[in-house]
């Protein structure tokens, strides 16, 4: 299957829920590139950033898991262009 390169963007409107986003993060860890946190504390939300390189099913295997979790909303954008598998 054909990799992708992507972005998925995670907000955290509930920042206790980071103790069920972190190990789904760590399950995906093949997949993710770089990971990027910033948190608001004096509003209570943290904003997540994530670069991705995998096939289109493992990339939004990651985000509907994320998606699923009360009070945290998720959105991949993958380029349109296949990678190459031999590099």
């Amino acid at each position: 299957m054909e990799k992708r390169i992507g972005t998925i963007t995670i907000l955290v409107a509930d920042r206790t829920r980071s103790a069920l986003i972190n190990p789904i993060i760590s399950d995906y860890s093949d997949i993710i590139l770089c990971r990027q946190g910033l948190p608001f504390q004096q509003r209570g939300i943290a904003v997540i950033s994530l670069i991705v390189e995998g096939t289109g099913d493992r990339i939004n295997a990651l985000t509907g898991r994320l998606g699923r979790i009360p009070d945290v909303e998720c959105k991949a954008v993958l380029t349109k262009l296949k990678i190459d598998n031999n590099i």
